[in-house]
Formats: C-alpha cells, sequence, structure tokens
C-alpha cells in the first residue's frame, strides 16, 4: 500500500501554531465545540517549513503537517517527501527545485492587529539571513469576526512622501503608530484577494481570517528595537531591518491596483467554476486556485502537486483507483502522481475548495 501513496490524495493532520492572539475562527471552521482564542493563530497546511520560535515553543517540528497514511499511522510530509520526492512533488518540479516544496500554506487568525513588518526579497535573504526563500506572500479574506468594533482591515504599501530618512527618524523614536499611519489602511470583505511582495510594509488588522499563501520560510522584519550588548550589534540590526524595506510610495488607487487582485474566471462549465486568485501576473513563486464544484469537475493535471483546503460543502475526490470523501475544513495534500482526479459535489449547497501551486504553474 505504502508503493502508491503518491497515487492517491493524502488527508492532512490539523494543527495550529503557538505566536499571538487568535485562533478562534480556525476553530469556528474547523467545527469544534465552544472555539476559543488560545494563542495559536496559525494552522500550517502541507508544510515542510519549520516555524522560527520552534526553540522557543520547545518543539523540534513545530511548523511541519503530518499527514495520515492508507494504514491509518501519521508521518511527517516533510520526511515523506524526501522518501519518495519525485513521485510526490513531480519530475519537474524535483529537477529544479529539488524535495522542498517551495510554498507554506496557512489559515490565519488575527484577533489583534499584527505589528508592521516586511519580508526580504530571495536576494536580501540569500545575503543576511542565510536562506535560499524570502517571503513573498498573498492573502485570501475567508472570514471576518463580527464582534469587532470597526470593520477588519490590512495595512499593506506606503503612502505617498515617505522615505528611508523618515522611516529611520520614526524607528529611532519607536513611534511605531506613526510608522503605521505612513501605510495604506484598506478595509477588507470575504472574497478579497491581496499580494504581498517582499519588501513591501504590511499588517493584518484584528478580525481578519485569511488563507495566507508565500514562499517556504518564515522570516519577518518587523519595526520593534531589540536590546544587544553591544552598539555595533545594534547598529548591524537595524541596518538590516531598514535595508528590507522598499521605500516606493503610491497614491491609495495605485496601491489598490498593484496589490489588490481580481479573481479571473479560467473553466466554467456546467460542474463548476475554477477561478485564478493569483498567478505568474502577480509571481512566479505560487499559485492559487478557487474552485466551486456544483456537479463533477475535473482538477488540472499539472505535473506537480498542489495543496488544498476545503472552504464550503461536501463530496468527493475521485482518483484512478478509488475515492477520498471529503468535507469543510479538511486539508488535502494532493501528490503529483495521483490519475484522473475529480471532485464530486455531494451536498445541498457547491463544494468549494482553494488550491496553492508551487512555482511556475498558473
Amino acid at each position: 500500500m505504502e508503493k502508491q501513496i503518491w497515487e492517491r490524495p493524502l488527508q492532512l493532520v490539523p494543527n495550529k501554531i503557538p505566536r499571538y492572539p487568535g485562533g478562534r475562527e480556525i476553530d469556528r471552521f474547523r467545527g469544534v465545540k465552544n472555539p476559543k482564542d488560545d494563542g495559536r493563530p496559525e494552522a500550517w497546511v502541507g508544510s515542510t517549513t519549520h516555524a522560527i520560535n520552534k526553540d522557543k515553543v520547545g518543539d523540534k517540528n513545530l511548523g511541519l503537517s503530518e499527514v495520515w497514511l492508507p494504514t491509518g499511522h501519521k508521518v511527517l510530509l516533510k520526511d515523506l517527501i524526501e522518501k519518495y520526492p519525485r513521485e510526490l512533488l513531480g519530475e519537474k518540479h524535483v529537477n529544479k527545485f529539488g524535495s522542498n516544496t517551495c510554498i507554506l500554506v496557512k489559515l490565519l487568525d488575527a484577533k489583534n492587529q499584527l505589528g508592521l513588518q516586511t519580508h526580504p526579497t530571495r536576494e536580501y535573504a540569500r545575503k543576511y539571513f542565510n536562506s535560499e526563500f524570502g517571503k513573498v506572500e498573498s492573502w485570501y479574506i475567508i472570514g471576518l469576526r463580527e464582534d469587532q468594533e470597526e470593520q477588519p482591515y490590512v495595512l499593506l504599501g506606503f503612502k505617498e512622501g515617505i522615505s528611508r530618512q523618515i522611516f529611520e527618524e520614526l524607528y529611532e523614536k519607536q513611534d511605531i503608530r506613526a510608522m503605521e499611519e505612513w501605510c495604506h489602511k484598506i478595509p477588507v470583505s470575504v472574497g478579497d484577494v491581496f499580494f504581498v511582495d517582499a519588501g513591501v510594509p504590511h499588517a493584518v488588522g484584528p478580525g481578519c481570517f485569511l488563507i495566507e499563501v508565500q514562499e517556504s520560510s518564515d522570516i519577518t522584519v518587523g519595526v520593534t528595537k531589540r536590546n544587544f550588548s553591544s552598539k555595533h550589534e545594534e547598529l548591524k540590526y537595524k541596518e538590516l531591518l531598514l535595508g528590507c524595506y522598499k521605500y516606493m510610495g503610491t497614491s491609495y488607487d495605485e496601491n489598490l491596483k498593484k496589490y489588490k487582485i481580481l479573481p479571473r474566471i479560467i473553466k466554467n462549465n456546467k460542474g463548476g467554476t475554477e477561478k485564478l486568485l493569483l498567478g505568474m501576473e502577480q509571481t512566479s513563486y505560487f499559485s492559487i486556485l478557487e474552485i466551486e464544484v456544483r456537479d463533477e469537475f475535473i482538477l488540472n493535471d499539472t505535473g506537480t502537486f498542489s495543496i488544498a483546503i476545503i472552504l464550503e460543502g461536501k463530496g468527493e475526490m475521485i482518483f484512478e483507483g478509488g475515492s477520498l470523501d471529503i468535507c469543510k475544513s479538511n486539508e488535502i495534500f494532493l501528490p503529483a502522481g495521483i490519475k484522473n482526479l475529480t471532485c464530486k459535489n455531494k451536498g445541498d449547497i457547491p463544494l468549494r475548495l482553494v488550491q496553492a501551486f508551487p512555482p511556475e504553474v498558473f
């Protein structure tokens, strides 16, 4: 049976990562009784990336996803991929990227606004963080907290007139509010899609429940000073931090045009509809589809793997040699070796799923 694991969908084991206030909406989405904010606001889906706070938490595998094997046993997805890279990830992916999936998918539920931050480009990450990956990312808003005092929002992109000198002066004074006010504040609605390029300042606002698809790293550069034992180390960190931001301000409308992405229908028939949420036009590092299945819908055979989250409804994934029942909140790793994969709706409402792909697919 193990020889054929790459020929069938693999159900992922739900997880939650300790970080900051939040987590209730993940529980609610998963149908957990008495959902609550437990300080575990992120669920890493199909992840082969270690969380940067693994040592602090005391969990060497923090961030790594597990999958259920057909035998009923659990195993780390990373270990499985390292054993069967070509079968699981696809020949063309492995030839170019090796056994690294190159993507990280998350469910993220922010109770409070997250800290203003940015992420490095790949070039900057290689030079200063000893990482092959920067952290270009994207957000797909799938829910909003109904008990927020104000409409949920995101901070994204600098306003016109920003300069490194201005930002540095505010950093020295630690005037975080003023730094945030130099960023565009964008009210969000369910269904909104945002592209967050490396070097762009951003913060997820309170009440946002979203799917985040990004490069496979956990490098974040904030705006808060740290305590160092020497002036040299302090200045070195300051240069690292300020050098990571791209000081390119735009008007509100220009900013939206650049970073708020309008989904595009790429396939539509009686069986369902397929939308491209984000793709090569924004980045070659990953792409995202949303599929609404009304009857039966054939999924793309790209020659690579993908990671799926079921947003709504129930049904089954039918593949050569079997089927898998699926329902809302299921997280699925779809190996490259699956043949003739079809989704079938078996509920009163359409079956909806998000599918994230590795580099250079859509």
